[in-house]
């Protein structure tokens, strides 16, 4: 039987942190934009409308299991200018998260219509994780400027 006590927190968590990295990734955006790099600023604009998505499914989740949404403290996030370590960052709050993510999905596994959303929501940032990860493969690859100037 699924801890609806835990899961509501778990959802609660992800509320609380995502709504920050979709905030980050917005603001990532705006700056790889201003430095000509559009592919890029369009693709962390996309992510951030996407991780909005989930915020908004798990707040909807929350009330429908009889839970009360906070608009919790997010503790400050740094902003990169540096796009490749903001990527080795953003890889790394990936894997980290994903590692989080698996109890939670666990947790909520008879409960199909969370563990359904939350499935999806680990598929979404499992393929962001990969994709970051490939980004770093290909620069050690191509080296920095290529990669670079294939994102303008």
């Amino acid at each position: 039987m699924a801890d609806t006590k835990k899961i509501l927190e778990g959802l609660q968590i992800i509320v609380t942190d995502l709504a920050q990295q979709a905030d980050g990734h917005a603001i990532q955006s705006k700056i790889f934009a201003a430095q000509g790099f559009s592919k890029l600023g369009e693709k962390y604009a996309e992510h951030a409308a996407e991780e909005r998505g989930y915020v908004d499914k798990c707040i909807d989740r929350i009330l429908d299991l009889g839970g009360e949404v906070k608009n919790g403290a997010k503790k400050e996030a740094p902003v990169y200018t540096d796009i490749i370590e903001w990527i080795k960052y953003d890889f790394q709050v990936s894997k980290d998260g994903l590692a989080w993510l698996e109890t939670l999905v666990e947790e909520a596994r008879d409960d199909y219509t969370t563990f359904d959303m939350l499935k999806e929501y680990y598929q979404d940032e499992e393929e962001d994780m990969y994709w970051a990860e490939q980004q770093l493969e290909l620069i050690e690859k191509i080296g920095m400027q290529n990669w670079l100037n294939a994102q303008v």
